[in-house]
């Protein structure tokens, strides 16, 4: 637990150069992120950007009617809050934590400075941004293309590569909210990976009991977001 309370178990912070972490050290400050802590709404300007440790946090699309589908997940290889940076100050988008932990923030005036500086955290920004962005347009992809099992199984293995070994602390109308499908969808399919060996399920614990029937049993979505990760932040890999 007391190295997951070190910045540099954020893969983006671990990466920075020596001469940018001497920088930000002593202004990153370490917070709770509990299940279902909302850390920006839609259209609201951002007062800091947030480097996951041990949390995962969903990027929500919600609609007038209160329905909701996530469009991509940050967990501890990126940063919530990339419209700072990015010269735009707020999004439409919700961002909501969807598996307890903790964190690291860093002020938005500071993190513009840093970026404006046009050195190495600018291209470690616009590289995780660029990934991000591949994460979202596969989603788009998958939530119209595939069957909700395949989309179930890439949203397990997207979580399981931001968190510390195989188990998940999410309910099934949670999950249903993120994917934005009917929970007893969500129920039906996870009773089928249940009965294939792949999972265990109960009571809002998921445990995975198969990671490579779960990869095999997806769609392709996975493994491009996946390679894209992988070629644009390759440093990030081994930290």
């Amino acid at each position: 637990m007391a190295a997951l309370l070190h910045p540099h178990a954020n893969h983006l912070l671990a990466a920075l150069p020596p001469d940018e972490w001497a920088r930000w050290q002593a202004h990153l400050e370490l917070v709770d992120l509990p299940l279902g802590t909302v850390i920006y709404e839609s259209g609201r300007v951002l007062g800091h950007v947030y480097f996951p440790a041990d949390a995962i946090v969903s990027l929500l699309y919600v609609m007038e009617n209160g329905a909701s589908a996530e469009i991509a997940v940050v967990g501890n290889e990126g940063v919530v809050g990339i419209s700072l940076f990015m010269g735009g100050g707020s999004t439409p988008s919700r961002a909501v934590v969807q598996s307890a932990g903790k964190g690291w923030r860093f002020a938005a005036n500071r993190i513009k400075e840093e970026f404006n500086r046009s050195g190495p955290v600018m291209h470690l920004m616009l590289r995780y941004t660029q990934a991000l962005i591949t994460q979202m347009a596969q989603t788009a992809v998958c939530n119209r293309h595939h069957t909700l099992d395949q989309q179930l199984c890439r949203w397990l293995l997207l979580s399981l590569d931001r968190l510390q070994g195989n188990e998940l602390h999410m309910t099934q109308e949670l999950i249903a909210n993120m994917l934005g499908v009917r929970r007893e969808g969500v129920t039906e399919s996870a009773l089928q990976l249940q009965s294939q060996g792949l999972i265990r399920y109960s009571r809002g614990h998921i445990q995975v009991l198969d990671r490579p029937g779960l990869e095999r049993r997806t769609c392709e979505c996975y493994a491009v977001v996946k390679r894209e990760y992988d070629r644009l932040l390759p440093d990030l890999q081994a930290t």
